[in-house]
């Protein structure tokens, strides 16, 4: 199954609101509803729709600052953080990149008190750098399905 102009219409609809039903999916791109459903199910089998989810604002909840933090990990100890930093709370995000340093995270986090014991328990796997969020510029975009 590819990602035809009507799978298309189908995902920006969802993009723009995955909690719309699928009789009004169905009305928004001439189609209906059991068929909107079959093309759904079929995009959710073939992993083109990766889940949906409840996006939460974290200072909304309590936590203060939001930072990005960088970490270049010691000899031997990439494979052991790759596997610890699934275990952190505070990591929204997490990617393994190239250059300098090995790990880029998106953290969020209560106070001052908070960031430095989180960046303590990142000292024994590496040397890390640490920037304060000021403001989001730029929301997170979904990906344009291709035509």
């Amino acid at each position: 199954m590819s990602v035809d102009a009507l799978n298309s219409k189908i995902l920006k609809c969802l993009q723009q609101n995955a909690r719309l039903s699928n009789a009004e999916i169905g009305r928004q791109v001439g189609i209906s509803s059991p068929a909107v459903s079959e093309r759904i199910k079929k995009m959710e089998d073939l992993g083109i729709i990766e889940g949906y989810k409840t996006i939460v604002s974290p200072f909304e909840i309590g936590y203060q600052l939001k930072a990005i933090i960088t970490l270049r990990a010691f000899m031997g100890k990439l494979r052991p953080f790759l596997e610890k930093v699934k275990t952190y709370d505070e990591v929204i995000n997490c990617y393994r990149i190239t250059g300098d340093e090995n790990i880029v995270m998106e953290v969020v986090l209560k106070n001052q008190k908070h960031l430095e014991s989180f960046i303590d328990q990142l000292i024994s796997y590496g040397e890390s750098k640490t920037q304060i969020v000021l403001s989001n510029v730029v929301k997170q975009k979904e990906v344009t399905p291709i035509k």
